[in-house]
């Protein structure tokens, strides 16, 4: 082998990882269901060894998990970030960052519900990762509840859910079935709803 193909290989186990992450995302992307894809499509995929995927991987399920933290960790920090006092304007910038964020890993977060129907440890991460908003949330309406700014008569956990649940499954069908051109009104409206509908609503008379 000719001396100056060395430094191609320099670095190659570290950036492996890296690869096939790429890798399944642009299979999914392009179409490929979760189900059809196996460790050697992935490797080939990536342009690395069958045995490589196993050194970094348990399996494909692993891999769509941690491959998953790439859409539900900066949508969590983005979501944490936010606190009533930024009001309903801070609201809506941090719906259009957590918009862009669906958007980009759409066909991560579409695997991940192909997956939770027949896995159950992929059914069980994604319930951990909601849990953690509906924890968050639950805290900051009790919090502004005990305030005074969020009326007494609000059912904090029917709230909750309504908010984590039903804005996570709406925002999934907008990035799914409506242009990107769209996203900043989308992001608008859902600010808006839960500005007015829940933090800020009035109570009843």
């Amino acid at each position: 082998m000719p001396s100056n193909s060395a430094p191609a290989s320099v670095g190659r186990p570290a950036s492996a990882e890296a690869d096939l992450f790429a890798a399944t995302g642009r299979l999914l992307a392009g179409g490929v269901k979760f189900t059809e894809l196996n460790a050697q499509r992935i490797a080939t995929e990536a342009g690395v060894a069958r045995s490589s995927f196993y050194v970094h991987f348990r399996d494909k399920v692993d891999l769509l998990i941690r491959l998953a933290t790439q859409l539900t960790v900066p949508n969590f920090d983005t979501a944490s970030a936010w606190r009533p006092a930024d009001g309903v304007d801070g609201l809506t910038e941090t719906f259009v960052n957590i918009v862009a964020t669906f958007r980009e890993h759409a066909a991560v977060r579409r695997a991940l519900s192909e997956a939770a129907a027949y896995d159950d440890t992929v059914r069980e991460y994604w319930a951990r990762e909601l849990d953690q908003f509906s924890e968050f949330t639950d805290r900051l309406l009790r919090i502004e509840q005990d305030a005074g700014r969020t009326p007494a008569d609000l059912d904090v956990p029917s709230a909750t859910e309504i908010i984590v649940l039903g804005g996570e499954r709406a925002i999934v069908e907008h990035v799914n079935t409506r242009p990107a051109a769209t996203d900043a009104a989308f992001a608008a409206e859902l600010a808006r709803i839960w500005w007015h509908g829940v933090y800020r609503r009035a109570p009843e008379h």
